[in-house]
């Protein structure tokens, strides 16, 4: 029954309705803790001391009222989400070399939308599930922003799976196993990131990953890529199921250098990813070819401030 609501928009905003109105000892909401339907609001871009660019100054954002992401930027501006990645990754776009940014298990596609709106490179937006796709379509339409989104699940093969849909978070949608008490299921499309830039003809150079379990799939898609094009990867390392191990793995043949974007830039050089660390939210690591030199950390640094942390 949890499953049946929350798949269908209709359903489960008629059943909050219901909700509300029920006393709080009967299983009723508090009005006040309770999402909207649709969220509509601007967040402000930033824009480092001493950037030359041009791009919107702002992102219109249209969301189904309980997503995750939408909410905190609502809340808090980009500031209140990821903003070691997020600086890392505006200064990425400036250094890496030229080529195409990939956000993989993009959400609503905020990591895309800065792309295009900080840079003048190709971006596609991979996201599978169906309706969290069709909102980061919306936002790229709405802010006339050119990134393309691929209604698609990378792993290390082609085919098609189950994508489980989390009736807790849409950020935890997964092709990873789960409780089937907290999952529906929808067919996706699957394949691999090797396979789909040969056919896509794109040249990565920035890569994120962000699949909550599967990284280390996806990276294992990417190894012709990786020999290849050598993208900078930004990617969330969960601490269970052995990913720490299977990233190292992977990467080590190909002389990546890890990094854990947590507190202020710059960061060191660390000799064995690990997943857990003093803050349970920052788990995203950053992947570089070649060791990341100071202007890299000096502009983040920059974009860091910029974003009003």
């Amino acid at each position: 029954m949890r499953a049946f609501v929350h798949r269908y928009p209709a359903v489960r905003y008629a059943t909050r309705q219901i909700r509300i109105r029920l006393p709080q000892r009967l299983g009723g909401l508090d009005p006040a803790h309770v999402p909207p339907r649709v969220r509509r609001f601007d967040v402000a871009l930033p824009r480092r001391a001493g950037w030359s660019g041009a791009g919107p100054s702002s992102l219109a954002v249209t969301a189904p009222g309980d997503y995750g992401v939408p909410r905190r930027l609502e809340s808090g501006g980009l500031a209140a989400y990821e903003p070691e990645t997020l600086a890392c990754f505006l200064a990425a776009l400036e250094y890496a070399r030229p080529g195409a940014v990939l956000d993989v298990g993009a959400n609503i596609g905020l990591y895309s939308a800065l792309a295009a709106a900080r840079s003048r490179r190709r971006v596609f937006a991979f996201e599978p599930a169906p309706r969290i796709a069709d909102t980061a379509q919306a936002i790229a339409r709405d802010n006339g922003l050119g990134f393309e989104v691929v209604r698609l699940a990378l792993s290390n093969h082609s085919g098609t799976a189950a994508l489980r849909l989390s009736t807790v978070a849409d950020t935890a949608n997964s092709l990873a196993g789960g409780a089937p008490a907290q999952f529906s299921r929808v067919p996706v499309a699957v394949e691999s990131l090797s396979h789909w830039r040969e056919r896509a003809g794109a040249v990565p150079s920035i890569v994120k990953i962000d699949t909550e379990g599967t990284e280390p799939d996806v990276v294992a898609g990417s190894l012709e890529v990786l020999r290849r094009f050598r993208p900078w990867i930004f990617c969330e390392v969960r601490p269970d199921h052995g990913v720490e191990e299977r990233l190292m793995a992977l990467l080590e043949p190909f002389g990546y250098c890890w990094y854990h974007l947590c507190g202020d830039p710059p960061y060191p050089l660390r000799a064995v990813i690990v997943g857990r660390g003093p803050d349970p939210e920052q788990r995203m690591w950053l992947f570089a070819p070649e060791p990341v030199p100071e202007p890299v950390w000096r502009t983040a640094r920059d974009w860091y401030r910029a974003l009003g942390t």
